[in-house]
Protein backbone atom coordinates (compact mmCIF):
# COMPACT_ATOMS: atom_id res chain seq x y z
CA UNK A 1 0.00 0.00 0.00
CA UNK A 2 2.99 2.11 0.41
CA UNK A 3 4.50 1.92 -2.39
CA UNK A 4 1.32 2.41 -3.90
CA UNK A 5 0.73 5.66 -2.62
CA UNK A 6 4.17 6.82 -3.32
CA UNK A 7 3.72 6.11 -7.44
CA UNK A 8 0.22 8.39 -7.14
CA UNK A 9 1.44 10.78 -4.75
CA UNK A 10 3.25 12.56 -7.17
CA UNK A 11 0.52 13.27 -9.20
CA UNK A 12 -0.75 15.47 -6.53
CA UNK A 13 2.05 17.99 -7.26
CA UNK A 14 2.66 20.59 -9.53
CA UNK A 15 5.71 19.55 -10.65
CA UNK A 16 4.45 16.47 -11.30
CA UNK A 17 1.22 17.43 -13.43
CA UNK A 18 3.63 19.92 -15.38
CA UNK A 19 6.02 16.66 -16.46
CA UNK A 20 3.11 14.63 -17.22
CA UNK A 21 1.85 17.59 -19.46
CA UNK A 22 5.06 18.05 -21.29
CA UNK A 23 6.12 14.61 -21.46
CA UNK A 24 2.67 13.29 -23.48
CA UNK A 25 2.59 16.42 -25.52
CA UNK A 26 6.73 14.71 -26.38
CA UNK A 27 5.29 11.69 -26.66
CA UNK A 28 2.99 12.73 -29.15
CA UNK A 29 5.59 14.15 -31.04
CA UNK A 30 7.53 11.29 -31.12
CA UNK A 31 4.52 9.29 -32.50
CA UNK A 32 4.08 11.23 -35.32
CA UNK A 33 6.57 8.93 -37.67
CA UNK A 34 4.92 6.31 -36.26
CA UNK A 35 1.23 7.36 -37.51
CA UNK A 36 2.58 8.17 -41.02
CA UNK A 37 4.37 4.90 -41.34
CA UNK A 38 0.90 3.00 -40.32
CA UNK A 39 -0.57 5.08 -42.15
CA UNK A 40 1.06 4.39 -45.31
CA UNK A 41 1.24 0.41 -44.82
CA UNK A 42 -2.56 0.29 -43.93
CA UNK A 43 -3.20 2.07 -46.94
CA UNK A 44 -2.11 -1.39 -49.28
CA UNK A 45 -4.86 -3.37 -47.28
CA UNK A 46 -8.78 -3.63 -48.29
CA UNK A 47 -10.89 -0.34 -46.81
CA UNK A 48 -12.47 -2.85 -44.11
CA UNK A 49 -8.89 -3.80 -42.82
CA UNK A 50 -7.55 -0.73 -42.21
CA UNK A 51 -8.77 0.82 -39.15
CA UNK A 52 -8.70 -2.52 -37.31
CA UNK A 53 -5.20 -2.94 -38.36
CA UNK A 54 -4.59 0.71 -37.37
CA UNK A 55 -5.97 -0.23 -33.62
CA UNK A 56 -3.86 -3.27 -33.61
CA UNK A 57 -0.70 -1.73 -34.43
CA UNK A 58 -0.76 1.40 -31.87
CA UNK A 59 -1.93 -1.35 -29.30
CA UNK A 60 1.06 -3.07 -29.82
CA UNK A 61 2.99 -0.18 -29.55
CA UNK A 62 1.45 1.02 -26.28
CA UNK A 63 1.97 -2.76 -24.96
CA UNK A 64 5.96 -2.94 -26.25
CA UNK A 65 6.23 0.83 -24.43
CA UNK A 66 4.79 -0.91 -21.32
CA UNK A 67 6.97 -3.75 -21.17
CA UNK A 68 9.91 -1.24 -22.06
CA UNK A 69 9.82 0.91 -19.35
CA UNK A 70 9.26 -2.17 -16.93
CA UNK A 71 12.65 -3.36 -17.75
CA UNK A 72 14.00 0.02 -18.12
CA UNK A 73 17.62 -0.66 -16.09
CA UNK A 74 17.80 -3.32 -18.69
CA UNK A 75 17.36 -1.37 -21.61
CA UNK A 76 19.96 1.56 -20.20
CA UNK A 77 22.55 -0.93 -20.57
CA UNK A 78 21.98 -1.65 -24.21
CA UNK A 79 23.54 1.43 -25.18
CA UNK A 80 26.96 0.60 -22.56
CA UNK A 81 28.55 -2.87 -23.94
CA UNK A 82 29.86 -3.23 -27.23
CA UNK A 83 28.89 -6.05 -29.19
CA UNK A 84 31.16 -6.16 -31.86
CA UNK A 85 33.52 -3.46 -34.19
CA UNK A 86 33.68 -2.65 -37.32
CA UNK A 87 36.49 0.07 -39.00
CA UNK A 88 37.06 1.34 -34.83
CA UNK A 89 33.34 1.69 -34.40
CA UNK A 90 31.90 -0.31 -31.92
CA UNK A 91 28.13 -1.20 -31.80
CA UNK A 92 26.17 -1.80 -29.01
CA UNK A 93 22.98 -3.59 -28.85
CA UNK A 94 21.15 -0.02 -29.18
CA UNK A 95 23.23 0.93 -31.98
CA UNK A 96 22.22 -2.43 -33.94
CA UNK A 97 18.53 -2.29 -33.57
CA UNK A 98 18.80 1.52 -34.98
CA UNK A 99 20.80 0.42 -37.86
CA UNK A 100 18.40 -2.64 -38.82
CA UNK A 101 15.32 -0.25 -38.10
CA UNK A 102 16.79 2.57 -39.85
CA UNK A 103 17.86 -0.02 -43.37
CA UNK A 104 14.20 -0.99 -43.19
CA UNK A 105 12.45 2.14 -42.67
CA UNK A 106 14.63 3.01 -45.70
CA UNK A 107 13.60 -0.08 -47.66
CA UNK A 108 9.86 0.26 -47.04
CA UNK A 109 9.60 3.78 -47.32
CA UNK A 110 11.43 4.05 -51.28
CA UNK A 111 9.36 0.89 -52.12
CA UNK A 112 6.16 2.59 -51.23
CA UNK A 113 7.58 5.38 -53.27
CA UNK A 114 8.77 3.50 -56.02
CA UNK A 115 5.24 1.58 -56.08
CA UNK A 116 3.36 5.01 -56.24
CA UNK A 117 5.15 6.34 -58.98
CA UNK A 118 5.16 3.47 -60.92
CA UNK A 119 1.21 3.29 -60.36
CA UNK A 120 0.87 6.34 -62.22
CA UNK A 121 1.66 4.42 -65.23
CA UNK A 122 -0.31 1.82 -64.21
CA UNK A 123 -3.83 3.45 -65.19
CA UNK A 124 -6.12 0.97 -65.41
CA UNK A 125 -4.59 -2.02 -63.18
CA UNK A 126 -6.14 -3.19 -60.27
CA UNK A 127 -4.79 -2.18 -56.97
CA UNK A 128 -2.86 -5.24 -55.01
CA UNK A 129 -3.79 -5.67 -51.58
CA UNK A 130 -0.81 -6.70 -49.03
CA UNK A 131 -1.80 -9.33 -46.41
CA UNK A 132 -3.56 -8.30 -42.82
CA UNK A 133 -0.75 -10.04 -41.01
CA UNK A 134 2.44 -8.67 -43.31
CA UNK A 135 1.00 -5.41 -42.21
CA UNK A 136 0.90 -6.17 -39.09
CA UNK A 137 3.90 -7.79 -38.62
CA UNK A 138 5.73 -4.49 -39.84
CA UNK A 139 4.09 -2.41 -37.64
CA UNK A 140 5.02 -4.31 -34.72
CA UNK A 141 8.98 -4.14 -35.99
CA UNK A 142 8.53 -0.14 -36.39
CA UNK A 143 6.85 -0.14 -33.09
CA UNK A 144 9.57 -1.64 -31.47
CA UNK A 145 12.11 0.81 -32.97
CA UNK A 146 10.10 3.73 -32.45
CA UNK A 147 9.28 2.80 -28.73
CA UNK A 148 13.28 3.07 -27.72
CA UNK A 149 13.19 6.89 -28.51
CA UNK A 150 9.97 7.39 -27.06
CA UNK A 151 11.01 5.72 -23.78
CA UNK A 152 14.73 6.39 -23.36
CA UNK A 153 13.27 10.41 -24.30
CA UNK A 154 10.75 9.73 -21.65
CA UNK A 155 13.41 8.79 -19.09
CA UNK A 156 15.86 11.44 -19.60
CA UNK A 157 12.99 13.93 -19.07
CA UNK A 158 12.17 12.62 -15.90
CA UNK A 159 15.87 11.87 -14.82
CA UNK A 160 15.18 14.96 -11.69
CA UNK A 161 11.36 14.42 -11.00
CA UNK A 162 12.55 12.29 -8.53
CA UNK A 163 14.46 14.92 -6.33
CA UNK A 164 11.99 17.95 -7.35
CA UNK A 165 8.72 16.07 -6.25
CA UNK A 166 10.15 12.88 -3.81
CA UNK A 167 7.87 10.76 -5.59
CA UNK A 168 8.63 7.82 -8.38
CA UNK A 169 7.98 8.83 -11.80
CA UNK A 170 7.37 5.71 -13.71
CA UNK A 171 3.79 6.77 -13.11
CA UNK A 172 3.89 9.48 -15.29
CA UNK A 173 5.61 8.39 -17.66
CA UNK A 174 2.92 5.10 -18.19
CA UNK A 175 0.51 7.88 -17.88
CA UNK A 176 1.66 9.97 -20.22
CA UNK A 177 2.47 7.41 -22.93
CA UNK A 178 -1.32 6.04 -22.67
CA UNK A 179 -2.62 9.11 -23.13
CA UNK A 180 -0.60 9.96 -26.32
CA UNK A 181 -1.63 6.94 -27.46
CA UNK A 182 -5.12 7.18 -26.85
CA UNK A 183 -4.72 10.58 -28.67
CA UNK A 184 -2.50 8.84 -31.69
CA UNK A 185 -5.47 6.29 -32.13
CA UNK A 186 -8.18 9.35 -32.18
CA UNK A 187 -6.43 10.68 -35.07
CA UNK A 188 -5.17 8.12 -36.77
CA UNK A 189 -8.06 7.52 -39.41
CA UNK A 190 -8.19 11.83 -40.02
CA UNK A 191 -4.47 11.59 -40.61
CA UNK A 192 -4.68 8.04 -43.13
CA UNK A 193 -7.30 9.49 -45.00
CA UNK A 194 -5.47 12.89 -45.24
CA UNK A 195 -2.42 11.70 -46.75
CA UNK A 196 -3.63 8.50 -48.78
CA UNK A 197 -5.87 10.70 -50.41
CA UNK A 198 -3.50 13.04 -51.50
CA UNK A 199 -0.36 11.64 -53.59
CA UNK A 200 1.55 14.85 -53.12
CA UNK A 201 1.12 14.65 -49.17
CA UNK A 202 1.83 11.22 -49.27
CA UNK A 203 5.31 11.20 -51.35
CA UNK A 204 5.87 14.06 -48.60
CA UNK A 205 5.47 12.09 -45.81
CA UNK A 206 7.46 9.25 -47.58
CA UNK A 207 10.67 11.48 -48.03
CA UNK A 208 9.94 11.85 -44.39
CA UNK A 209 10.08 8.60 -43.24
CA UNK A 210 13.43 8.26 -45.66
CA UNK A 211 14.75 11.12 -43.43
CA UNK A 212 13.62 9.30 -40.13
CA UNK A 213 15.44 6.13 -41.38
CA UNK A 214 18.94 8.40 -42.60
CA UNK A 215 18.81 9.67 -39.02
CA UNK A 216 18.39 6.31 -37.05
CA UNK A 217 21.53 5.29 -39.12
CA UNK A 218 23.32 7.80 -38.05
CA UNK A 219 22.19 7.82 -34.40
CA UNK A 220 23.61 4.18 -34.72
CA UNK A 221 26.86 5.50 -35.73
CA UNK A 222 27.35 7.78 -32.92
CA UNK A 223 26.17 11.03 -35.22
CA UNK A 224 23.07 12.61 -32.84
CA UNK A 225 21.18 14.80 -35.44
CA UNK A 226 18.68 17.34 -33.94
CA UNK A 227 15.42 15.14 -34.75
CA UNK A 228 13.66 18.82 -34.61
CA UNK A 229 14.98 19.61 -37.59
CA UNK A 230 13.46 17.18 -39.87
CA UNK A 231 9.71 17.53 -38.01
CA UNK A 232 10.74 21.44 -38.92
CA UNK A 233 11.43 20.02 -42.79
CA UNK A 234 7.92 18.48 -42.91
CA UNK A 235 5.85 21.40 -41.46
CA UNK A 236 7.61 23.49 -43.88
CA UNK A 237 6.81 21.27 -47.04
CA UNK A 238 3.14 20.44 -45.80
CA UNK A 239 2.68 24.38 -45.93
CA UNK A 240 3.93 25.14 -49.20
CA UNK A 241 2.07 21.67 -50.64
CA UNK A 242 -1.42 22.89 -48.99
CA UNK A 243 -1.11 26.07 -50.44
CA UNK A 244 -0.24 24.59 -53.63
CA UNK A 245 -3.48 22.54 -53.35
CA UNK A 246 -5.37 25.74 -52.38
CA UNK A 247 -4.26 27.08 -55.74
CA UNK A 248 -4.84 24.26 -58.28
CA UNK A 249 -8.50 24.15 -56.46
CA UNK A 250 -9.41 27.65 -57.14
CA UNK A 251 -8.00 27.72 -60.45
CA UNK A 252 -10.31 24.74 -61.58
CA UNK A 253 -13.25 26.80 -60.08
Amino acid sequence: MTNFLDYISILGTSVGLTYLLILTLLEIVLGIDNIIFISIITDNLPKNQQKRARLIGLSLALIIRIIMLSLVSWIMTLDREPLFSVAGHHFTAHSLVLLIGGLFLIYKSVGEMHASVKGQHEEGKSKTYGTFSAAVTQIVVVDFIFSFDSVISAIGMTNDIQHEAHGNPLVIIILAVLISMLVMMWFSGPISKFINERPTIKMIALSFLVAIGIMLIAEAFGEHLQKGYIYFALVYALIVEMLNLRMRKNQKK
